[in-house]
């Protein structure tokens, strides 16, 4: 990572300049949904133009290089001529921009617009410097393709919706500008960007990689990493509310079973219950908990790891060359399978598995809480039970999403439908594995708002119950936030449920819930 941005959070970060080989994360994220600003270096505006001349130089002599001088696909072995080399790259994006369903979200957009720059600059594409800026200029202007979800088998690579993504440049297709869907063309025109005409090689440089699967599971990594920060804190407050067990997080326990997630999570489950008097000591309620909160450390740890793994693997995608064929620096051609999704579609149905956890085990939480035969306090955490019904249909709402989340957490990369005439017979539909982990992030945020919710209400119980009760010195703020919210539920009559929700869910996936813990216990993933 750059010295100076090294510890500066997404929102932080200004501007970015891409080099195609140290684009963090967190830049990424900033670029997304932030609109930092973005430049290209001048070592790779050198690497570009060198890489530029090797193809133009291959169109010269015409020489036989697939997707230069032949046909796409299986039509490899159909030559194209000097003269037809450039239609040959308009109609590659004409056709092949054949997505189906809801778009992606700006972010999303942004984050493809991102990555496929900072994957040319690289200079191993073939393509010409202005047409990397036009996307960086796109970028800072703002104006972002419509790009359908559907219709990318994430290889080779994300074809269709890749396309989409161009189609505006050419003066085609629809994008979004100044937050209105206008067509392609007047949107560049409105922005004030010149439309291109393709040369050589640079439809298939622009379409041909994994840049549609990995932004959208890179910003759903990025998502995980805070909801999972969040997840200790309301397992913390969970443990609050039903007089938890406070040994089953001592370092010793488990530094005998040193797996990093693991000893994060339970150092932050200790750094958040500091000073509680909610918590108990060994055999002094009970003498052990349930698995859903005695298991934070090892549950919450595993979901961790997983996260920290994709987010390594996300960041090697964002800086690599996807495309095909691929221009060496010693003048070859060579057709390869970079653009593959494989090496992604893995992590991400891993992804997807790790956070569905974090629901699974938010869900048994908040039961335990809502059900008077574990609680201990009244049923459903409301008064006069039978009147009010209280937090009863959230976890069933919160079983809905976790169920949807199991089905969601099938691997999409499992799948293979061959294509192209059989030429393309093993695809990673990584896109569709990508798609998946998204949402199953944004279910279990929900879920986990949820518990947050119910956890605060019944610490508002327990209170009543005896008003010395404290608690530790993060939950406290955690707790403060919530508060200045979301209501204590007293009568049903008071209060729209959903309402309520969508402000701890709005809480939960913001970072304010964090960074106001974080100002005074250090929570870390």
């Amino acid at each position: 990572m750059k010295t100076a941005e090294k510890n500066k959070t997404a929102n932080e970060i200004k501007s970015v300049t891409l080099t195609g080989n140290d684009l963090t994360l967190e830049e990424l994220v900033a670029i997304s949904r932030f609109n930092a600003t973005v430049s290209i270096s001048s070592e790779a505006v050198e690497a570009v133009n060198k890489s530029r001349e090797i193809v133009d130089e291959i169109v010269a002599e015409e020489r036989v290089v697939y997707g230069i001088t032949t046909g796409f696909g299986s039509l490899c072995n159909v030559s194209i001529s000097k003269e037809d080399s450039v239609q040959l790259q308009e109609n590659l994006i004409r056709t092949h921009a054949t997505g189906y369903g809801a778009p992606f979200s700006t972010d999303i957009v942004r984050a493809i617009m991102a990555i496929r720059a900072n994957s040319l600059t690289k200079g191993y594409s073939g393509i010409r410097l202005s047409i990397i800026e036009k996307l960086v200029e796109m970028l800072n202007k703002r104006v972002h393709p419509i790009i359908p979800e559907k219709g990318s088998l994430g290889a080779s690579g994300d074809l269709a919706p890749l396309a989409h993504m161009v189609l505006p440049m050419l003066g085609l297709g629809e994008a979004e500008h100044n937050g209105i869907i206008i067509d392609g063309k007047e949107a560049m025109a409105q922005a004030g960007i010149s439309t291109i005409s393709l040369a050589a090689k640079e439809g298939l440089a622009l379409i041909n990689g994994t840049q549609v699967l990995t932004g959208c599971g890179a910003l759903a990594t990025y998502d995980a990493i805070q909801l999972i920060k969040v997840s200790d804190i309301a397992g913390a407050l969970s443990l609050e509310a039903q007089f938890g067990i406070i040994d089953a997080f001592k370092e010793d326990l488990h530094s005998i079973r040193p797996h990093e997630g693991q000893l994060t999570t339970a150092k932050n489950v200790r750094a958040l219950l500091n000073g509680s008097t909610f918590v108990t000591k060994q055999g002094e309620r009970r003498v052990q908990d349930a698995y859903s909160l005695r298991c934070i450390p090892q549950i919450h740890g595993a979901s961790k790891d997983t996260v920290n793994f994709v987010k390594h693997k996300v960041e090697i995608e964002i800086n690599s060359v996807t495309d095909n064929p691929i221009i060496t620096r010693d003048k070859e051609a060579i057709s390869g399978g970079n653009f593959h999704g494989q090496p992604m579609a893995l992590p991400f149905d891993f992804l997807g598995i790790g956070v569905a956890e974090i629901a699974n085990v938010s869900e048994r939480r908040l039961e335990r809480l809502v059900n008077k035969e574990h609680s201990g306090m009244a049923s459903f955490l409301v008064r006069h039970s039978g009147l009010n019904s209280g937090f009863m249909i959230t976890q069933y709402a919160a079983a809905a999403l976790v169920s949807e989340n199991k089905i969601l957490a099938h691997p999409a990369s499992v799948d293979s439908i061959p294509s192209c005439e059989n030429q393309e017979d093993l695809v990673s539909m990584g896109t569709i594995a990508a798609r998946k982990a998204k949402s199953i992030v944004e279910n279990t945020a929900r879920v986990v708002a949820t518990e947050i919710l119910a956890a605060c209400q019944a610490i508002d119980i327990r209170r009543d119950e005896d008003p010395s009760y404290k608690l530790g010195k993060g939950t406290q703020i955690a707790y403060d936030t919530v508060r200045n919210y979301c209501q204590i539920l007293e009568e049903d009559k008071n209060v729209e449920m959903y309402k309520e929700l969508d402000k701890a869910t709005r809480l939960v996936t913001s970072a304010e819930i964090v960074q106001a813990v974080e100002a005074v216990v250090e929570v870390s993933l």
